[in-house]
């Protein structure tokens, strides 16, 4: 049974379930009118332009994400290797390694969460193993990508495309494995740097016509790049917004006048988690304590919320409260 099946309204499944959420659920036989993970992030692009769908690294940030208002979530190729794997994106990491992280997010929230599955991590085959795992996994959307299998970050130089043809039939590939009509496979076309802007947008109406149903046009530099691109592929677009990249840091209404329809912040939290975390070890190595550091910490009140903390414990006395009279 897929992933994507299991029952979103967990007050349905009993006192025990109630309070642990959406880290377990139970599966339905019958019951239709539940959306797919897929089907909740198509609806959630149609409903708001641009939609902003934010990096998180690990369960708690997706929590967090989906507490302050974010519609759709996202797991960086790059940012598990940094953060997972303590180790540079440039196709090292593995499907297992991203399926893991992809796992503990869907596991958290039921938050429609787009991965980066790189290159598919081989042939037709392995790319239809890759999709069908996420499908399982509960995850909305992957997307994949032109470049080479030693592939580079998308925002470097030196980076190297395959063959049109070559894309062409990754995405094919991907598309004949699906399981579930509504799992959005969004192609992501790496050619601009490498052969020109008019280059991509050929290979991305290319990608569209074999069956890809959104174009993630990487490292684009202009508002007019993005015109270009959605008037070429009538199809929603997404910006990669990345932090010290190629992208200016464009606003959500200067991405809505040149139609892009999800405006993507791979990076940002992690990037600043990490900064915090630098800051704190820091400061503790420097001063000997870390109560300079205390004021920009999260605490513990804040960190029990987002948990559900006091849930969890509350019915953990109800439970077990006639064993301790």
């Amino acid at each position: 049974m897929l992933k994507n099946q299991w029952v979103s309204d967990v007050s349905q499944a009993g006192p025990v379930l109630a309070v642990i959420g959406h880290s377990i659920r139970r599966p339905f036989m019958s019951n239709t009118h539940l959306q797919s993970a897929g089907a909740k992030f198509r609806a959630a692009v149609a409903a708001e332009q641009p939609l902003q769908v934010v990096g998180a690294i690990t369960a708690y940030a997706a929590k967090m994400a989906q507490a302050v208002g974010f519609k759709a979530v996202y797991l960086s190729g790059g940012g598990v290797a940094a953060n997972s794997l303590g180790i540079p994106d440039l196709g090292i990491s593995t499907m297992e390694d991203v399926l893991i992280d992809a796992n503990r997010i869907t596991n958290a929230t039921d938050l429609p969460l787009l991965v980066d599955i790189d290159t598919g991590w081989g042939g037709a085959f392995n790319i239809a193993r890759t999709v069908r795992s996420f499908i399982n996994a509960g995850v909305a959307a992957v997307h994949l990508e032109d470049q080479v299998g030693q592939k580079r970050c998308g925002h470097r130089p030196g980076k190297e495309v395959v063959p049109i043809d070559e894309m062409v039939d990754r995405v094919k590939a991907a598309v004949d494995a699906r399981t579930d009509d509504q799992f959005v496979i969004m192609a992501r076309t790496d050619a601009a740097a490498a052969e020109g802007i008019d280059s991509a947008i050929e290979r991305a109406v290319a990608y569209v016509e074999a069956g890809a149903d959104m174009i993630f046009p990487e490292a684009m530099k202009t508002l007019d790049d993005y015109r270009r691109f959605k008037a070429a592929v009538k199809v929603p677009i997404l910006a990669n917004l990345t932090e010290f990249g190629s992208t200016p840091l464009f606003t959500v209404d200067e991405l809505r006048e040149a139609n892009v329809d999800i405006a993507l912040y791979c990076c940002g939290a992690y990037r600043a988690m990490n900064k915090a975390a630098l800051n704190f070890y820091e400061t503790l190595r420097r001063d000997g304590t870390q109560k300079a550091a205390v004021p920009t910490m999260q605490t513990r009140a804040e960190l029990y919320d987002f948990l559900g903390y006091h849930e969890y414990e509350r019915k953990l006395d109800e439970l077990f409260a006639q064993g301790k009279k």
